[in-house]
């Protein structure tokens, strides 16, 4: 092989691996949900909130903040009260 053939196979190859790099971050984009799809939804605490952390809500997982600014324990149930972009305001289940 000549030098130009492997310059353009390196290019070819780095080419096809930045376009499936782009495909694979665009298949994990957050489903375009709008806020008041979530209002009032279910959610479970994955990390606890201090007043923020993260919650499972349909199977992705969102930044969250606690409504009233209290820790709220992983692992426990709250509800989707609110939304500010990607950040979801929550009140702990009683």
């Amino acid at each position: 092989m000549t030098t130009w053939q492997i310059i353009f196979a390196a290019a070819l190859a780095s080419g096809l691996m930045v376009g499936l790099g782009v495909v694979v971050l665009w298949r994990h984009k957050k489903a375009a949900i709008c806020d008041l799809d979530l209002l009032g939804a279910t959610a479970s605490v994955e990390t606890n909130l201090e007043p923020e952390g993260a919650v499972m809500i349909r199977g992705e997982l969102w930044p969250a903040r606690s409504r009233t600014g209290s820790k709220i324990e992983r692992g426990r149930s709250v509800r989707v009260v609110g939304a500010y972009r990607y950040l979801l305001e929550v009140d702990p289940l009683t």
